[in-house]
C-alpha cells in the first residue's frame, strides 16, 4: 500500500467513498489531502485503497 503514498487514490470503507492524493499510512490512520481539505480515516474503517485512473 505504501507504493501509493503521493498518488491519487480512491479509499473505500463501508460507508463512503474518498479521493484525493495519498499523503501517509499510518498504523491507526490514512491521511489524504482532497479538493475539499485534508481527510483523516480511521485504518479499521478503509476497506480498500486503490490508484484513481483517469
Amino acid at each position: 500500500m505504501n507504493n501509493l503514498t503521493g498518488k491519487m487514490v480512491v479509499v473505500e470503507t463501508h460507508e463512503t467513498t474518498y479521493s484525493g492524493r495519498l499523503i501517509e499510512i499510518g498504523e491507526e490512520e490514512v491521511h489524504l489531502e482532497t479538493e475539499m481539505g485534508w481527510i483523516v480515516i480511521p485504518v479499521e474503517r478503509v476497506t480498500l485503497i486503490t490508484e484513481k485512473e483517469d
